[in-house]
């Protein structure tokens, strides 16, 4: 029994932490004496109470307010300025324009502003009525045997207290392999036996099939929102497009017909005219310093990195009446891995929006919607 004990314990890190925290508390509760540790253990109850509380409360005021702050902002009839706007108006139109059209993004900002209103509030309450109410003389007044007795009482209750500390890290543990289930640090998590006796005894009881099922659903939605809030950035930093750049997207697509002519014509304009700024890269990957540049930029020098190169051809393809937008993520390196990149996707009638990437024409091969395109391309949204 004693050997079952020692491999349950001590063959997994994750079991030594859970341990550890139950005798951490317990070892503080005696300190404290029975006194000390039930102050200690109501304290604990009163906020994990306030927490749950407050997540409760903010997922409602959430549902319920992000239509309504919809609704409001589409009033306001915002619409982004064709004009070289300013950092400040930059930020106010990608927020503003954000909020109002990805609803998840919006339900998350309206779920973490009022549950800091609200924890905030229940906190300072429960500061200001609940621990005046304890008013205990200490344990070192007392007599040798009854202050035995009170260190006894309060290891105990530590320890309770330690459980529940545990049971929240085992929550939290929990929440990340349902997030992250493929990953080597959640399959070491579940090979701790205690974890396994608390996850599916205690949280997964609680949780039911929420976290399990939805949250990881639930965050791929957010992460692929917050990624089109990046691409909406760049629509607001390229909002104004220069004449010299809109007459030449003209006369490149002068002889167009359709919208995938158009798209075509500017793809290889772009990806023939452009050349790659090899210093530029350089100064970032051995530096980490960034030269920004504008469409303007890369359309006067002609030179550009992968984000340069989707900037523009944004910009020139919304002045022909494309529907465009700039994406971000990982692109094949040509040594079996990957490394930040850049490219564009256009909206074809019922095609849907199809991927191009102006930057690789140069090393050949066609990259306006070939059918390999997402071997070699993943996008910020499925990272």
């Amino acid at each position: 029994m004693l050997e079952g004990m020692r491999s349950i314990i001590f063959g997994n890190a994750v079991s030594v932490v859970i341990v550890l925290i139950v005798l951490f508390s317990a070892l503080s509760g005696a300190g404290r004496g029975a006194t000390g540790s039930a102050r200690q253990l109501i304290r604990f109850a009163v906020d994990t109470a306030i927490t749950v509380v407050s997540l409760m409360l903010s997922w409602k005021a959430a549902e319920v307010l992000s239509p309504m702050l919809a609704d409001w902002l589409v009033s306001r009839n915002i619409r982004i300025p064709d004009r070289e706007l300013d950092g400040f108006s930059q930020l106010y139109y990608t927020a503003v324009t954000g909020l109002r059209d990805f609803s998840l993004t919006r339900a998350v900002v309206i779920f973490f502003l009022v549950y800091l209103v609200i924890r905030s509030l229940l906190g300072s309450l429960s500061f200001l009525f609940g621990w005046g109410l304890f008013r205990f003389k200490r344990t070192r007044e007392l007599g040798p045997g009854i202050a035995s007795i009170s260190s006894l009482m309060g290891a105990m209750l530590g320890a309770v207290t330690g459980i529940g500390r545990a049971i929240v890290f085992i929550a939290a543990l929990f929440v990340y392999t349902a997030l992250f289930p493929q990953t080597a640090l959640s399959d070491y998590i579940r090979d701790s036996r205690m974890y396994e006796q608390g996850a599916d005894r205690i949280v997964g009881p609680l949780t039911g099939d929420w976290l399990t099922n939805r949250l990881p659903v639930f965050t791929e939605s957010v992460k692929d929102e917050m990624s089109r809030v990046l691409q909406r950035r760049y629509e607001v930093l390229d909002a104004n497009v220069p004449e010299d750049i809109a007459q030449a997207a003209l006369k490149v697509t002068a002889k167009a017909e359709t919208d995938e002519e158009k798209a075509r014509a500017l793809y290889s304009w772009v990806g023939t005219r452009v050349r790659y700024d090899w210093s530029k890269y350089d100064l970032y990957m051995d530096q980490r310093i960034w030269k920004e540049q504008t469409p303007e930029d890369t359309f006067r020098t002609r030179t550009g990195v992968c984000i340069d190169y989707s900037r523009l051809y944004a910009v020139m393809a919304k002045s022909v009446g494309l529907d465009v937008r700039v994406v971000t993520g990982l692109g094949a390196d040509g040594s079996g891995g990957y490394g930040p990149h850049a490219w564009n996707e256009v909206r074809l009638g019922d095609e849907g929006w199809i991927p191009l990437d102006t930057t690789w024409v140069s090393s050949g091969g066609s990259w306006f919607n070939p059918p390999n395109f997402a071997d070699t391309h993943i996008p910020d949204n499925q990272i």
